[in-house]
């Protein structure tokens, strides 16, 4: 599965910014899909996931502040981001787990600043 993601850029904190991830197949028949987010010098980390039941799970860093969600007819994963802090700035990368092997998208780089 190929994964296409989009939406970065920079916002001053407090703002809000939507990711995109449309797969290349329906993302009814991908086990889960995830944001994972990498900041200079750190490891990267998972942000959110969304199962293929729909059940999601968060980060406690981003909880009550960032949705992730989808659209199944146009095969699109988003994560939206609101009340952006400084420590939100990374490169946000999109995952699928097909078969169980993952499959990762390219980054979008993400930047919150005044």
């Amino acid at each position: 599965v190929q994964l296409q993601a989009s939406g970065g850029g920079l916002v001053q904190p407090g703002g809000s910014l939507t990711l995109s991830c449309a797969a290349s197949r329906n993302i009814f028949t991908i086990d889960a899909m995830s944001w994972y987010r990498q900041a200079p010098g750190k490891e990267r980390d998972l942000v959110a996931s969304i199962g293929r039941g729909g059940n999601t799970i968060y980060a406690e860093s981003v909880k009550g502040r960032f949705t992730i969600s989808r659209d199944i007819a146009k095969n699109t994963v988003y994560l939206q981001m609101n009340s952006l802090k400084a420590e939100d700035t990374a490169v946000y990368y999109c995952n699928a787990i097909l078969f169980q092997s993952p499959y990762w998208g390219q980054g979008t780089q993400v930047t919150v600043s005044s």
